[in-house]
C-alpha cells in the first residue's frame, strides 16, 4: 500500500513522508521475514505488535463508535494482513529464547551460542 506513494514522499509533510519510508522499509524487510522469520525475528514482533495495537487502540474504538471512514478502513485492510506475518513466527521459539526464563542467566539461544563456540575449541 505505501511502496507507490514513494516516488512522490518529497512532497508530504516531514512526519507523514518519514512514516512513508520507515513503513516501505519495514514491510521490505517483513517480506524477508516470510523467507527467514528466525533471523528476523525482532522485526516481525516489532511489525506485529504494532499492527494489533493499532487495530486494537485506533481501529476497534472507531468501530464501535460508528462507521470508519475511508482512510481507517483501507488501513484496517492493510494492518488485518498481519495474520500472513504471525502464521510463519515460530512461537516455539519466541516462548523458548524471549519468554521462558534460562537457568544460565541469559536467553537460550545465547547459550546454545556459547556452547558451540567452546565445543569448537575442544579437540
Amino acid at each position: 500500500m505505501k511502496w507507490p506513494l514513494l516516488a512522490d514522499a518529497h512532497t508530504r509533510p516531514l512526519y507523514e513522508g518519514v512514516a512513508l519510508c520507515l513503513l516501505t522499509a519495514m514491510s521490505l524487510l517483513a517480506f524477508l521475514g516470510l523467507r527467514y522469520p528466525v533471523k528476523l525475528l525482532p522485526l516481525l514482533l516489532f511489525e506485529s505488535l504494532w499492527k494489533l495495537l493499532w487495530l486494537g487502540l485506533v481501529a476497534l474504538p472507531q468501530a464501535v463508535a460508528g462507521p470508519m471512514d475511508a482512510d481507517i478502513s483501507r488501513n484496517v485492510f492493510s494492518c488485518s494482513l498481519v495474520v500472513v506475518i504471525l502464521a510463519v513466527i515460530p512461537w516455539r521459539y519466541v516462548w523458548r529464547s524471549y519468554v521462558r526464563a534460562d537457568p544460565g542467566g541469559g536467553p537460550a539461544f545465547a547459550r546454545r551460542r556459547d556452547d558451540a563456540a567452546t565445543a569448537d575449541l575442544m579437540p
